[in-house]
């Protein structure tokens, strides 16, 4: 079974390479002194391999011949000298490249995680955690450690051979003209396999988001998974997926694997010519035995450093296309906000609101198709303090319209108003702080119950804990907390997998209180509860509600007979709107579903 349209991965538009190198190579702007000394570390590298030909020429000429023999003591030294500098030039050339790259990755990740976080919703719909994991977490740290080693590759043998072959050009320029004709052809061969790579990384790539969002779903639903004998079917899926990867990691390692192989081919030709045109030249020019060793000794050095810099095309292809999903993810657009000197302050709202002539589409992600309407001609006010309720069936736009209010989506048409002035003139921010949310899918971290309840403090030391054992007792769980060995100090696992369904929901009921925000959204905040579990609920959230404009979203009527009013949609229009009883004796949508629903449990 083929994934590839199942999974929502990052879209971004693909930039040439060259491109994306440059943006990358910005971030290594403000760290120009610390790259300057590796560099400089690399040429003292560089320049030591060159040494070691240019002390054969010497030692043959003049060592065998008894001309230096008062000076064949410096000879060990100079050697042991060279090989000192040279291993302290590696390692601190090392250490302050990869200085440089963690500091880029603090500023990458905080970066990307920064524009993770006000993300628009959509953003949230079209990405799969497993994929937007990848990419902050592994992505990154791939693309600069490969870019890391791939720099210093390309600089320190880039400098090798540069010297290498000025030195050759020293000895014999006629010689180093007919090596260089290697330079062109291996060029052009590595340009044509680089096509090849770019392609191949890209498809490996979404493979690996899409194997590890396998992982994320049997993981999360793993109950399921074994209440329904699922093991083979999500092995299967595993195996398809990391099937798919093996077959395009294969390629793109023949594809890569080509680089190494076809540099000696060539390189080794050109030797071959070179030995030939070599012994040829001694015997008309007179090449001495030290010139001809010398040569010969810095073309096989050059050799070397030739393969790692062919070497360095795949891992360079991988980073690359790394670094395209970073910036794809770091070039999503933001939330929509208003300009803090054009935005209206906001510190506590009185809690009017009012939706004028609303509708709204959700955009579909095949440009082919037009927006599905979900709302259509809303119009309704909500005075301060007033509880609302909204019902009708499954995908009549009853989440939809309470989504609108803190701004996780904006309406197609039409205006919202908060105590008569448009939400959109609202810092976000602020906008947002005025609504207390609990939902049936209630969010908890890992953390203590008291960081939980506090959700939204950066400091330990700031929460207020006499508020939050406040919150707890409204909430109806100083009970539980009583039994708890650390109070409110204790870790609730994640998700709160160590409380009961109704303690969840009644932590999300304690983190509102604390809050205490003039607005209220609930959203089927007691559905798949037992009956206790429910009571204690619904008794907290009746001491929430109290002097709050409440948007309520139920299934259950039996939870909102008592509401100032209940509004009734269906296909996205409100069909109807009144009290409870009101509504019943009127005989329409609300009284069907309210017979059906109490027939059902009858």
């Amino acid at each position: 079974m083929c994934l590839l349209n199942k999974i929502g991965i990052i879209h971004y538009m693909k930039l040439p390479h060259h491109q994306v190198f440059l943006r990358v190579i910005s971030y290594l702007k403000p760290h120009k002194s610390m790259i300057s000394l590796a560099l400089m570390a690399m040429a003292v590298v560089a320049a030591t391999e060159t040494s070691i030909p240019a002390l054969m020429k010497p030692l043959l000429d003049r060592g065998f011949t008894g001309g230096l023999n008062d000076k064949l003591w410096q000879v060990p030294l100079f050697l042991v000298g060279l090989a000192f500098i040279r291993g302290a030039a590696q390692f601190f050339s090392n250490y302050w490249l990869n200085r440089v790259i963690n500091e880029v990755l603090l500023i990458l990740r905080e970066q990307m995680f920064a524009r993770l976080l006000n993300a628009p919703t959509e953003f949230f719909q079209q990405s799969t955690a497993a994929n937007l994991i990848n990419t902050v977490v592994f992505e990154v740290n791939n693309v600069l450690s490969i870019l890391s080693s791939v720099a210093i590759n390309l600089v320190r043998d880039s400098l090798t051979v540069i010297g290498l072959m000025c030195y050759l050009f020293y000895l014999n320029w006629r010689l180093t003209l007919f090596v260089m004709i290697i330079f062109p052809i291996i060029g052009f061969m590595i340009s044509r396999i680089n096509k090849r790579l770019r392609i191949l990384g890209r498809d490996q790539q979404k493979y690996t988001s899409e194997l590890a969002y396998v992982v994320e779903e049997a993981s999360a639903g793993h109950k399921v998974v074994k209440l329904n004998s699922g093991q083979e079917y999500e092995m299967y899926r595993f195996k398809e997926m990391a099937n798919q990867l093996r077959k395009f990691a294969i390629r793109a390692s023949i594809a890569g694997g080509l680089n190494q192989p076809i540099t000696q081919i060539v390189a080794s030709i050109a030797l071959s010519g070179v030995l030939l045109i070599a012994i040829m030249q001694s015997s008309t020019s007179g090449t001495t035995v030290g010139e001809f060793a010398a040569f010969v000794t810095a073309m096989m050095l050059v050799i070397s450093p030739l393969k790692h810099l062919a070497d360095i095309n795949q891992p360079l292809q991988r980073g690359l296309i790394a670094a395209e999903m970073i910036f794809g993810l770091m070039d999503q657009p933001l939330e929509k906000q208003v300009d803090d000197e054009h935005a209206q302050a906001l510190s506590v709202a009185k809690g009017q609101i009012e939706f004028k002539d609303i509708s709204f589409s959700y955009q579909n992600q095949d440009t082919q198709n037009l927006p599905r309407e979900v709302l259509r001609d809303i119009q309704l006010k909500i005075e301060p303090g007033e509880v609302i309720a909204f019902v009708g069936p499954s995908g009549s736009g009853k989440t939809t319209l309470v989504n609108l209010v803190p701004r996780f989506y904006s309406p197609s048409k039409g205006n919202i108003l908060l105590d008569g002035l448009e939400i959109e003139n609202y810092r976000l921010r602020d906008l947002r702080l005025q609504i207390g949310f609990v939902s049936q899918d209630v969010i908890l971290f890992n953390d203590t119950i008291a960081a939980n309840v506090s959700y939204g403090l950066v400091h330990q030391k700031d929460i207020d804990r006499v508020k939050v054992t406040e919150a707890i007792a409204a909430a109806n769980l100083t009970e539980m907390i009583r039994d708890l060995p650390q109070g409110i100090d204790t870790v609730i696992g994640d998700n709160g997998n160590r409380l009961s369904g109704g303690q969840r929901q009644r932590m999300a009921i304690a983190r509102a209180v604390y809050k205490n925000a003039p607005i209220l959204i609930l959203d089927e905040a007691t559905s798949a509860l037992d009956s206790e579990s429910e009571r204690l609920v619904q008794d907290a959230l009746e001491t929430l509600m109290v002097g709050r404009t409440t948007l309520v979203i139920a299934h259950r009527l039996s939870t909102i007979e008592n509401a100032d009013r209940i509004v009734v949609l269906e296909h996205g229009r409100i069909v109807e709107m009144g009290t409870h009883e009101e509504l019943i004796e009127r005989g329409g949508l609300y009284s069907s579903l309210y017979r059906l629903q109490f027939s059902t449990k009858a």
